[in-house]
């Protein structure tokens, strides 16, 4: 079912996903703990953890837009086989966690703080003072809020982090980036009611040979399928607010790296095209500065999620973020 790798570590592959994911990920699926809690709005922030006795470390996935913890269960089984107790949950308006409007599909959020708000309520709730290690791995959006979280709450007791294409920024022709964050401003401003950014609808999901996420065909396929199975994970485009609110967010992100003090790997995919990976550069350049403990791993040939990609890169992206993790 797993393949060893040269340097003693062991993941899923996609010659054995299907069995995997059917019987071993499955099995230890269904040992999770879950439940909800009630953020500072009384919004409903849907979480999970699976632990062991054994373990004395543990990392919090913080997932990406439109994601859920349910996607994630393939990577919480590698990591967890690897002696780490995994702990994530869903941000609001996505995943399990209580949708804000009435189109449930619209990706939206009043301030992007309020993810932050809804992190710490989490963080409180799953309390892991017990840790030898703590670390953070983020993805995407859920790399943006990770980073903010860092970067505001100094009181904070992770080790390490590693971000998974994180967003600093967004992919966009050139003559957007300027006008992005004004535009997407007076647009949330003028329609009274949320509404799709230009160019984007409700869920879609985009056949395997165009997709923009991965070149893992069972793995892309195995999770639009898990969206189709549970239609209550589906999320659609992002609203003009939304895109406010992150691109406000991604440029806090740069403009603070100040506020980072703890190890950080930023591993970037070279093919990405949702994210801006001239925005992570600008990032990593500006925290050297002030935090030398950061690395930057480009993973060429990947696409935006590294950590649902064929083998070569996922492998690569795990034994980078597990070898970074054990050395801090």
């Amino acid at each position: 079912m797993t393949q060893t790798r040269s340097n003693n570590s062991s993941y899923t592959q996609e010659l054995c996903f299907e069995q995997a994911i059917n019987q071993d990920i499955a099995l230890l699926w269904q040992s999770r703990s879950e439940g909800k809690l009630k953020s500072f709005d009384k919004t409903d922030i849907y979480w999970c953890k699976l632990t062991n006795p054994n373990h004395n470390k543990a990392i919090v996935v913080v997932n990406g837009r439109i994601e859920s913890a349910w996607k994630y269960q393939e990577l919480f089984y590698d990591l967890f086989q690897q002696g780490y107790d995994i702990y994530s949950f869903d941000h609001r308006g996505q995943g399990l966690s209580s949708r804000l409007i009435d189109d449930s599909e619209m990706g939206y959020v009043k301030e992007f703080s309020d993810y932050l708000m809804d992190m710490d309520k989490v963080l409180q709730h799953f309390d892991l003072s017990h840790y030898d290690k703590r670390y953070l791995l983020a993805h995407s959006m859920g790399g943006a809020i990770a980073t903010r979280y860092i970067q505001t709450h100094p009181e904070h007791h992770f080790d390490a982090i590693a971000l998974s294409a994180p967003m600093f920024g967004v992919n966009m022709a050139p003559y957007l980036r300027l006008v992005a964050i004004p535009l997407s401003q007076i647009l949330t401003a003028v329609y009274p009611k949320p509404t799709y950014a230009p160019g984007h609808q409700a869920y879609y999901p985009k056949p395997f040979d165009i997709n923009p996420l991965s070149q893992s065909e069972v793995r892309y396929h195995w999770f639009r399928d898990l969206y189709e199975k549970m239609p209550e994970l589906k999320i659609g485009g992002p609203s003009t607010r939304w895109v406010w609110q992150g691109l406000m967010a991604a440029k806090q992100c740069i403009q603070q790296t100040r506020q980072i003090r703890i190890p950080l790997l930023l591993l970037q995919a070279s093919e990405d095209t949702i994210v801006s990976n001239r925005d992570q550069i600008r990032f990593i350049k500006k925290l050297v500065k002030t935090n030398h403990d950061c690395a930057l791993k480009i993973i060429y040939g990947a696409k935006h999620e590294v950590l649902f990609e064929q083998d070569q890169y996922r492998n690569d992206a795990l034994d980078t973020t597990l070898e970074f993790f054990h050395q801090h």
